[in-house]
């Protein structure tokens, strides 16, 4: 698709740093997992963000972090329906083999915002057989928990005691038996995703199975 201008449907402040940006859809295709380069029109500045939507929903959304003295994040989450946003895509190969889906068992592990493309797997994917390790500061920053089938989000929270596991993804998995067979999808900071592939290796994961997207 080339770029274009998609009108803002909403923005949705969930905690004090994070939002969620609804933008008209206008007929753009991807594949769940793929990402976008979202900006302000006529700024020439623009930032990367997965799709937190599905691919079969009627609008684009996407789950963006405030950064302080950011150039792009700080006036995402100022526009205003009606405005346009700039974008560019999508592309990327973060994305899930269909043929794979009917058989196999995948996990997810995210810290913050880097679930979105996880979101997007398990809104695009109906029967995806499917756990999900997500890492946060707060069990408030576990968004749309009721999006996920019940049993299948472990929230990790190292700031407060109130999600499923006190500590960080590292310290969740290492305690965990991981079955070889499943594939391993990481989304997050780099020292996290670089951690986690050590710990999947150490427990004999083969690489093949661990698919990586560094997201800030």
């Amino acid at each position: 698709m080339p770029r274009g201008l998609h009108r803002v449907l909403g923005v949705h402040h969930l905690t004090n740093d994070t939002f969620s940006l609804r933008l008209a859809r206008d007929g753009v295709d991807f594949v769940p997992g793929q990402c976008f380069n979202i900006g302000l029109p006529k700024t020439a500045v623009n930032r990367e963000y997965s799709s937190y939507s599905g691919c079969n929903e009627e609008e684009l959304q996407f789950l963006i972090r405030n950064v302080d003295g950011g150039e792009v994040s700080p006036k995402l989450r100022q526009v205003k329906a009606g405005e346009f946003i700039e974008v560019d895509g999508a592309y990327g190969l973060f994305v899930i083999d269909p043929s794979l889906i009917a058989s196999t068992q995948f996990c997810f592990i995210a810290t913050g915002t880097g679930i979105a493309p996880f979101h997007c797997f398990v809104k695009s994917y109906p029967g995806l057989k499917y756990r999900i390790v997500h890492g946060t500061r707060y069990a408030t920053e576990a968004y749309n928990r009721t999006d996920y089938a019940p049993g299948c989000l472990v929230n990790c929270t190292t700031r407060d005691d109130k999600g499923d596991f006190h500590g960080r993804v590292t310290d969740y998995l290492v305690t965990q038996d991981l079955m070889v067979a499943t594939y391993y999808y990481l989304c997050g900071n780099r020292n996290m995703i670089n951690d986690v592939y050590d710990i999947l290796r150490a427990k004999d994961i083969s690489s093949s199975q661990i698919i990586t997207e560094v997201f800030f």
